[in-house]
Formats: structure tokens, C-alpha cells, sequence
């Protein structure tokens, strides 16, 4: 992964949570140092991984103090340049075990965010927890107050939302699943990057996203670890027109 990083150079690596398997402080060391040899800007957000589970204490009274301690002290990250703005959304919390929730405060802070970006800059949204769900995947269903925070991003402009959690890899348009006549978000919900956990058809499957955007097109690759050449290559390609462009389509 470090060397597919390298090679691609990208402007900014995201990481939607679960950098842990039971927030252990030395798990979250151990991916603060992997973290540290990336050479670009990462944002990174909690996952329900991160919370720890078994010791109840911490759970209820300090989720997130293992996190801030010996991985990073802000949990909603925000990184802008000038054609890129990525808010990091906090969807973990103590009182869950897998479901995620958009707590309305961030919400509220992610709108003043979009509104005081340029329009001309790329708005993405980094959270854990799903707004749709994956396809053919059991009967779990999306976080609390998605409904509302599909809303607020469609009117205010996000381009794309990109989560994990289900442990495979897929995308997404809000409008399937959500019948308001609301301009679209493309969601990207990422697999197992780095660990054998992954589900439905990625099970022992390690996969990650390269997304390239420029001023009139998105596009969105699934790469796919092949141990047998030990590299990660384009397994499917998604190709969508710039948010401002849906409506008119965009050329082949």
C-alpha cells in the first residue's frame, strides 16, 4: 500500500475509520507509524473499530481516548487547498456497536464549511458509516440522521462522500435510495484495505480506491490486491460527470 501510494502521488490520502481491530493503544500506535510514512496529507476518521468494545469504562466514559492518545486528537479533520476541500465526519460513538450516527452539531458545522468554501473547489465528505446500503449485503440498514445528512449535502454541493465499514467495496448515487427529487451525491464506500476482514464477495480480498478528478469528469477505480503478482490493479472503473455537469451528461 505504501508503494502504490508513492508511485500514484496523490494530493490527499483518506482513511474512513477502523484503524484497529479493538482500539488497543498499541494497535493505534502501530497505525500512527504506518500512517507516518505516507509523504502525502492523510485524513483519517474514527470507525466503530476504534471504540473500544470490552472495556465498558472507556466506552461510555473516554471512546475516543485511546484514539486522541497514541493515534491523533482530531477526530473530524478537514484538509483545503485550492481545488479541494475534505471534511472528515465522526460517525463512531460509545453507545453503538456497529451503527453510526451524523450527530446533528457536525452537521451544522460541516454546512458553514461548504458555505465558506469556493464553489469552484471539489467537496468531499469522509465519514465511517454508510448513507446507502451495500447491495446484497444482509438486512443492515444506514446510520441515524442519514436521511438528514444526505440532504444537507446535496443542497449545499458535496461532490462525494466517502465511507467503508461493510468491509467491500462499492458505489453509489443517493438518488437510488432516496426518492427526493434532490440533486445526486456520489458515495464511495471503500473495502479492506490492509486486513483480512472483508465480506461478501471480498472475503480474504484486499481492495482501496484511486479517485481522479478534474474539471469535468470523476473517475473512481477499485484496485484489487493480487498476491500472485503482489500488487494492487484496476479490478472496475466508475466514470461519472462533475456534479455541475449532471444534467447535461458527459461525452465518452
Amino acid at each position: 500500500m505504501l508503494e502504490l501510494i508513492e508511485r500514484l502521488g496523490p494530493r490527499l490520502v483518506a482513511i474512513s475509520g477502523d484503524l484497529t481491530q479493538r482500539a488497543k493503544p498499541r494497535q493505534f500506535r502501530a497505525a500512527r507509524r504506518w500512517v507516518e510514512h505516507i509523504q502525502v496529507p492523510v485524513l483519517a476518521v474514527p470507525g466503530n473499530h476504534d471504540v473500544p468494545l470490552y472495556r465498558f469504562w472507556e466506552r461510555f466514559l473516554a471512546p475516543f481516548g485511546a484514539y486522541r492518545r497514541h493515534f491523533a486528537e482530531d477526530l473530524e479533520p478537514v484538509y483545503l487547498d485550492d481545488s479541494l476541500l475534505a471534511i472528515g465526519v465522526n460517525t463512531a460513538y460509545g453507545l453503538t456497536f456497529t451503527g453510526g450516527r451524523f450527530r446533528p452539531r457536525r452537521l451544522a458545522e460541516v454546512r458553514q464549511l461548504l458555505a465558506s468554501a469556493p464553489d469552484s473547489v471539489y467537496k468531499v465528505v469522509v465519514a465511517h458509516h454508510h448513507l446507502v446500503p451495500a447491495r446484497r449485503f444482509d438486512l443492515q440498514t444506514v446510520s441515524r440522521n442519514a436521511h438528514a445528512a444526505i440532504e444537507l449535502f446535496a443542497s449545499a454541493g458535496v461532490d462525494l462522500v466517502l465511507s467503508g465499514h461493510h468491509h467491500q467495496a462499492y458505489v453509489a448515487r443517493s438518488d437510488e435510495f432516496y426518492a427526493e427529487a434532490l440533486p445526486p451525491v456520489l458515495i464511495a464506500s471503500a473495502g479492506t484495505t490492509t486486513s483480512d476482514r472483508g465480506r461478501g464477495a471480498e472475503v480474504g480480498v484486499n481492495t482501496c480506491f484511486q479517485i481522479e478528478v478534474d474539471d469535468r469528469r470523476l473517475e473512481i477505480t477499485t484496485l484489487r490486491w493480487r498476491p500472485d503478482g503482489e500488487r494492487f490493479v484496476a479490478s472496475s472503473r466508475h466514470l461519472y460527470p462533475r456534479r455541475a455537469l449532471w444534467s447535461g451528461g458527459l461525452e465518452p
